[in-house]
């Protein structure tokens, strides 16, 4: 996997904002891409590279929830944090039952925002890591001869010996 810069994604059709916030999160040291609609951010979106999501809920289209669901069933889903000027209560909850990392309103100080967006960069990194972790142990499992992964099996079992409880019964003296 090609390592990169974590990218947070701003998805928001107000104009005005997306180019505060981005501004905001640039200099705050972070490396920042915008979009003014969540099907132009899945169009663009580079499956493999690092980041979050920092979105509206409230948008044309496909709105930050039917955003955050897609994203999940990506093969590298990136952490989301909603930053909105329309937060309800039933929102909030659905986002953050659906894994979301914050709820902030756009009115958030700017610490709230930069501290949210670094536990959402380092959630990135922590599940980002498992999956590599699961992958490789996927691809060393499927390298196992039809032996080895009898033996495997036995192993599991907590047997110290790969022959089966019958076999050794049957070869044990009296």
């Amino acid at each position: 996997m090609n390592v990169t810069e974590p990218i947070v994604h701003i998805v928001d059709d107000d104009a005005p904002f997306l180019a505060a916030t981005s501004r905001l999160l640039r200099a705050s040291g972070f490396t920042v891409r915008t979009f003014g609609s969540a099907s132009d951010f899945l169009t663009a979106r580079a499956e493999d590279a690092p980041g979050c999501v920092l979105a509206d809920v409230r948008m044309p289209g496909m709105n930050g929830l039917e955003l955050q669901s897609a994203i999940a069933q990506s093969a590298n889903p990136l952490p989301i944090l909603f930053l909105t000027g329309h937060g309800d209560i039933p929102s909030s909850v659905r986002a953050m039952r659906e894994g979301a990392e914050d709820f902030l309103e756009k009115r958030a100080t700017k610490a709230h925002l930069l501290e949210a967006v670094q536990r959402a960069l380092a959630r990135d990194a922590r599940e980002r890591e498992a999956r590599n972790r699961q992958r490789e142990l996927r691809a060393r499992f499927e390298t196992l001869t039809a032996r080895e992964f009898e033996v495997l099996g036995h192993v599991v079992r907590g047997n110290s010996t790969s022959r089966s409880p019958a076999t050794s019964a049957s070869t044990s003296g009296p």
